[in-house]
């Protein structure tokens, strides 16, 4: 959101945040063969060391095949109707939402296909575990209510003297919009945050609002790491820690994401975590119509862009595959993902999500990248660049440069030169401000910085 002329970077695509700079962002790979339709998301689900992938579409549920990539569809008799799905686990069980149907279970390692989790389990659209409780909300007919099951039991969900189970109407703050658990829950309304706390007996759950005004706008950008709530508000991007509510997105990406996303599809957006590298991705339809993510780095508090080819990102674990399985995805020559991957390995986290009919993984080629600098100048005067360094660790680039006399002057790059042996570009353009373009070239791993070198140029 800042103005170039301040020095900030004005683009950082492709890539994602590191200490010293800047890294690639990997394309997306599919890893599952098509299902029978287009899918809305993916959920892993672990137990006993095993790795479990199931994936949601309108109207059906599917289990992924390591052995074969195939995604078999183990829907409940008659199938779905849905336009979201919410995933948890709680124990051994899977237990997903959609808003339409009663919240449907599959124990791992034993069942063959998902059925309602009770006949008395809610009809919800957003699922967590907070503490030893179910927790679900967003019901066909009350969309500010919150149910819990009986504790420790995800089966019960009839109140009475002889269970915790209950359920809460939050009066104010609009629909529910998202859910998050862990010791405590939080509950993301349309204008309020509300705090779920555990007291036991009778109660057995305090709801405190702990931010009135500021809510959520899109229950697809909810996303949660370490006990930290992250979500869009319809001002920006926010965190939550269970006590406070914070922006993160301000004068940073707000403005940039409100002019770049498509309107009429937020309730397209996802959200999810990679926790190898620490950041939250929040992925979008732009006004093009193509696909983009929001990077957030958690550490750094910074910000990058990408434009991945990936219909909605979720949070997975790797299946595994066995040498055998390896069959399936081709010969060492076609492979289009290193060996090195955490695919191959069970039980690994990693970032991926969906692409119509398929499962992705965020772990292939390095997407093209681009960084432009901010507005360089020589002291207010009119300058010359005559050359550039760009300093990319294991790599190289190429160069363009965009200059001009007054801030009201178009900004337009002349051509792309590529770094010479001795790791220079040699520039020659002349005015005021000067933009430069640098595209990371090669196997690199880190674009850190690049030295431009600026003469005076005298007025005739």
């Amino acid at each position: 959101d800042r103005p170039g002329v301040v020095g900030a970077l004005t683009e950082a695509t492709n890539v994602y945040p590191v200490a010293a700079g800047y890294a690639p962002f990997p394309s997306a790979v599919v890893l599952s063969d098509a299902a029978s339709e287009p899918l809305l998301t993916c959920f892993a689900g672990k137990t006993s060391g095993a790795t479990t992938l199931f994936a949601g579409g309108a109207s059906k549920l599917f289990k992924y095949d390591a052995n074969d990539l195939d995604l078999d569809n183990v829907s409940q008799t008659g199938g779905y109707t849905a336009t979201s799905w919410d995933f948890t686990q709680f124990g051994k069980v899977v237990i997903a939402a959609n808003g339409t149907d009663i919240l449907q279970g599959w124990t791992l390692g034993t069942s063959t296909q998902f059925a309602d989790l009770d006949a008395a389990a809610p009809t919800a659209k957003f699922v967590t575990v907070v503490r030893d409780f179910l927790v679900a909300a967003n019901d066909s007919t009350d969309a500010n209510k919150v149910y819990w099951s009986d504790i420790n039991d995800e089966t019960n969900w009839t109140p009475g003297a002889a269970s915790q189970s209950d359920f809460q109407i939050i009066a104010d703050g609009g629909d529910i919009i998202g859910l998050t658990g862990g010791e405590i829950g939080i509950v993301l309304l349309e204008r309020s945050i509300v705090r779920m706390t555990y007291i036991g007996s009778p109660l057995f759950f305090q709801f405190d609002n702990i931010s009135r005004g500021v809510g959520c706008f899109a229950s697809g950008s909810v996303t949660q790491y370490k006990g930290i709530t992250y979500f869009l508000s319809d001002n920006g991007f926010y965190q939550c820690d269970g006590q406070s509510v914070q922006p993160i997105g301000t004068e940073k990406v707000d403005r940039f994401f409100f002019d770049d996303v498509s309107g009429n599809r937020l309730d397209e957006m996802s959200a999810a975590v990679d926790p190898i590298k620490k950041l939250v991705v929040w992925n979008y339809f732009a006004t093009d119509g193509n696909p983009a993510q929001l990077i957030y780095s958690i550490d750094l508090s910074r910000w990058t862009y990408a434009k991945a080819n990936i219909d909605a990102i979720a949070d997975l674990a790797t299946a595994g595959v066995t040498l055998e399985g390896l069959d399936a995805y081709g010969t060492v020559d076609t492979i289009d993902r290193t060996f090195d991957s955490r695919v191959w390995s069970g039980g690994d986290l990693l970032l991926a999500g969906v692409r119509g009919n398929q499962i992705v993984t965020v772990d292939g080629e390095n997407l093209p990248a681009n960084l432009t600098t901010g507005d360089v100048q020589l002291q207010g005067q009119r300058s010359v660049a005559i050359y550039s360094r760009p300093y990319i660790d294991n790599g190289s680039a190429s160069i363009s440069i965009a200059s001009r006399d007054v801030l009201s002057d178009s900004i337009n790059f002349g051509i792309t030169t590529t770094a010479n042996s001795e790791g220079r570009v040699p520039m020659r353009s002349s005015g005021r401000f000067h933009r430069i373009k640098i595209i990371p070239t090669g196997d690199w791993t880190t674009a850190v910085a690049i030295d431009v070198e600026l003469a005076p140029q005298g007025i005739r």
